[in-house]
Formats: C-alpha cells, structure tokens, sequence
C-alpha cells in the first residue's frame, strides 16, 4: 500500500487530513454498559471526525447487561445511520462486549475501545496509525490517572502482567486497541470479562504481533461512573495469576 498523508498533532487537536491510497474497511468495537444519558452525543462525535478519514468504516454498538435505555438509543442511532449496528446482549461483561463486536466485525482493521473515556480526536489518531501501519497493533497508553489510588492500582496490575507475560508494553487496559484482522489470534479472544486486554497483550507477545503504544494525556470521562474500586482490583489482580497459570499447562 502506498499511502499520504498530512496530519498535525498536538495535544488532543489535529488538523485536516487527507489520506491518499487503499481504502481500508474499519470495524470500531463499542461496548455500551448504562450510558443512555450519553451515549448518543459521543457516536455523533465518533461519526463527524471519522469523516475526515477518507476510509471506509462500521461503528458496531454493543449494549450489554444494560438495566437502562442504551439499548434503544443504540438501535435508533444505527436506524439513522447505515454505518452505524447494534448488537444487545442481555449478558454483562467487557470481555463478552468486545468477542460479540469481533464476531459481527466485517473490516480488514479492527478497533475496540472504552466509548466513556475514548474521545473522538484520540480514537481517529490511533485509526491514522493503523492505516499507515498495517500490519502493527496500535493501543493506548494512559500517562495520567484520575488519583493516586488509581495510578497505584495500575502500576501494581500493570507490573504484575509485564512479569507473568514478559511483556514490553505498559498499559494493559489502555484504549483504543487497533489491529489488522489478518491477526488472526486476537480474532479468536476468549475471556468474557475484563481479562480479555491482558489476554490480547499476551497474545501479541506469544505470535510477535508488532505493537505501537501511543501517549495518551486525558482522565475526562463522558458519563457515568468507573466501576473499578477494591474489590475489582483485587480481581483482576488474581485474574492475571489465574490467566498466567492457565497458560502454563
């Protein structure tokens, strides 16, 4: 692939772009828990900066375990706009989200990544990195945390998977997460919870899957509350060990 571009990034801003060379197809995951109070102003964002990328794409909505609206919201943004689907699962789970996402997924590059924390300037940067590296996974890197009890629980979580998985990259958990469905391993995810980031690292590191982690330096969320507090820390710090362990054998 032959590809130009012109692209100015500085901060959360970029410039006009325009890419010249094949036309990719872009499948963006969004798993959707709770969040029909905002749901709907995000996507409209995703939609207007995803159309200065002269590429293709889907936006694939996955509500999952909801107890509020998103679910119609969603079916009534994907109604309006053809490149828009939803898909509800009456299930909870991150991991789950993102296999059904992949499942219904039709591009030849696949993005997944947290809709509440995700704004559209980061989400159209990593899919520019992909399109000019086609063959590399691009993920996230988040420099900042919302407190110091949040940095601390990371960087444990963080330093425990880099020592059971040997990995080089830092941040586990970091969206968006965009990869070439040529991949063909991270097509395959098992985990239904929120191992499943651990597994795609562990996965890119088994197969030698190239990764690039882009610096990310924003703690703003759209709506709603994070779920994550002690109890789910310690989870999924025993989570990694299991996940670990399962490998060995």
């Amino acid at each position: 692939m032959r590809c130009r571009f012109v692209f100015e990034y500085a901060g959360a801003h970029y410039a006009p772009l325009s890419i010249v060379g094949e036309n990719h197809l872009v499948s963006i995951i969004l798993p959707v828990c709770n969040q029909a109070d905002h749901i709907e102003p995000i996507i409209n964002e995703y939609v207007k900066a995803l159309e200065k990328v002269q590429s293709a794409y889907e936006i694939i909505l996955v509500t999952n375990g909801c107890k509020d609206g998103s679910a119609e919201v969603c079916r009534r943004l994907a109604e309006i706009n053809p490149s828009i689907r939803s898909i509800d699962s009456e299930s909870g789970g991150w991991g789950l989200a993102v296999r059904l996402g992949l499942k219904e997924s039709k591009g030849d590059l696949i993005c997944y990544t947290n809709s509440a924390r995700t704004s559209a300037e980061h989400l159209v940067l990593h899919i520019l990195y992909s399109i000019v590296f086609p063959s590399v996974v691009v993920k996230a890197n988040r420099k900042i945390r919302d407190n110091w009890r949040r940095r601390l629980g990371s960087l444990i979580y963080n330093l425990e998977c880099r020592a059971f998985f040997d990995l080089p990259t830092w941040d586990i958990n970091g969206t968006p997460k965009v990869f070439p469905r040529h991949f063909e391993k991270l097509m395959a995810l098992k985990r239904d919870d929120d191992l499943i980031d651990a597994e795609f690292n562990w996965i890119c590191r088994k197969e030698g899957y190239p990764v690039i982690e882009v610096p990310v330096l924003s703690t703003k969320r759209h709506g709603g509350k994070s779920t994550t507090n002690y109890g789910s820390a310690l989870k999924m710090y025993w989570g990694a060990y299991q996940l670990w362990s399962e490998g060995k054998n």
